[in-house]
């Protein structure tokens, strides 16, 4: 069980204070910006001119329903029965792409259970990462490797490295998709950190495994790829700056559409500067994985709420551009699933999907392992549609 166990103990980096993740050692953290609490008056104020009014939340039957039907349905044993991370974008053909990070293959038994993973001596296979392809309301699991023999679509170097996905965008045909890079340098159950950030082009044809992989900043241990948003001709990156608790928010932008042009870095003084080690912490309280979306006139941002312990509300800011200050927190949803075993987390927005408001996606997970073999249902993504006016 040691390789599923290992993918599986990471989840905890998505909870907000109740074990901080072991990092490398790093160069002296950046200088903060005044955090939202302290920028509330001016800025709420400022914001309240742009800012979208939060209306209601509904659950996304087509999406809910989608993704039930497919990961329950047996007709091919090489595909998808669960994962976390839920990423997408619409390709220019009208498929919308989906990315995932630790994922599910195999058969659903009539019960609602699954088998064990392969390394217990059961069918289910276990990949580090990836994707599904929607198209007029049909799901096909891309995966590498072959149906008997399945492998990531992000393959790792070797067997003490492992990638997750961030968020995907767009570059000149091409899709560029984050991932960060964790490794094992130990035996313990914790012996594990955040690496490095890379993005991986994949052709539009080809998503079985990258054509290229990049390096992406690193030095200052942020794990960038949280989130993504084209905008006014730059395309922002969001980051996180994970401490377990508390979590900051970094941001980046690049001029154009591809992740390979210069980076610049929000700056404590609000400028941008080249240089990695002046990206100030922006705030705290959002996830390892949240997003910043074009809503009206104003930016949404839409996260779990890490600023508490195991939190099953999911919060939206309001910002009068992309780069904050982020204030007006709102509850937008609590999430039904959180409790005993099971908690939730890492919602966010998929801007490019119709639905009845913003679509939030948000994933569901269990401290204990064979609860994922008993209910498949536990190990897949919810959404939601979130209405401001």
């Amino acid at each position: 069980m040691a390789r599923f166990r290992s993918a599986l103990i990471p989840f905890v980096i998505a909870l907000a204070a109740v074990t901080a993740v072991p990092q490398q050692a790093l160069a002296a953290p950046p200088k903060p910006v005044p955090s939202v609490s302290d920028t509330a008056g001016t800025a709420s104020a400022a914001v309240s001119k742009c800012a979208p009014t939060f209306q209601g939340t509904s659950i996304d039957q087509r999406l809910t329903t989608l993704f039930t039907t497919y990961g329950n349905d047996n007709s091919r044993l090489d595909d998808w029965t669960g994962a976390d991370g839920t990423y997408s974008v619409r390709l220019p053909n009208g498929r919308e792409l989906w990315v995932f990070s630790d994922t599910f293959l195999g058969q659903v038994n009539a019960d609602g259970s699954r088998p064990p993973v392969v390394e217990e001596g059961g069918t289910t296979v276990f990949l580090n990462n990836s994707f599904a392809v929607e198209r007029d309301g049909r799901l096909r699991t891309i995966h590498d490797g072959t149906a008997a023999e399945p492998k990531a679509v992000m393959p790792p170097r070797d067997g003490n490295h492992w990638f997750w996905a961030g968020d995907v965008t767009l570059a000149g045909g091409l899709v560029e998709v984050t991932y960060q890079e964790y490794e094992r340098f130990g035996t313990g159950p914790w012996d594990w950190r955040w690496h490095r950030n890379v993005v991986a082009r994949f052709a539009q044809g080809r998503l079985e495994r990258p054509i290229s992989v990049h390096d992406l900043p690193s030095g200052n241990g942020v794990a960038w790829g949280s989130g993504i948003l084209k905008d006014g001709g730059y395309t922002y990156v969001y980051g996180v700056e994970d401490l377990g608790s508390p979590k900051y928010m970094h941001i980046a932008r690049v001029r154009g559409t591809s992740l390979l042009g210069s980076w610049e870095f929000r700056t404590s003084d609000g400028t941008w500067s080249r240089n990695e080690a002046d990206s100030a912490r922006m705030m705290s309280g959002v996830a390892n994985e949240y997003s910043v979306s074009r809503v009206g006139n104003g930016y949404v941002l839409i996260t779990h709420d890490t600023t508490e312990a195991l939190s099953a509300k999911i919060v939206a800011y309001a910002s009068c551009s992309p780069f904050g200050p982020f204030t007006g927190k709102q509850l937008v949803y609590t999430t039904p699933e959180t409790g005993g075993n099971i908690f939730t987390y890492n919602a966010h927005a998929h801007p490019g999907i119709a639905g009845d408001g913003l679509v939030v996606s948000y994933n569901v997970n269990s401290f204990v392992n064979t609860d994922h073999y008993r209910d498949v249902s536990i190990y897949r993504p919810r959404f939601i549609d979130v209405r401001f006016g």
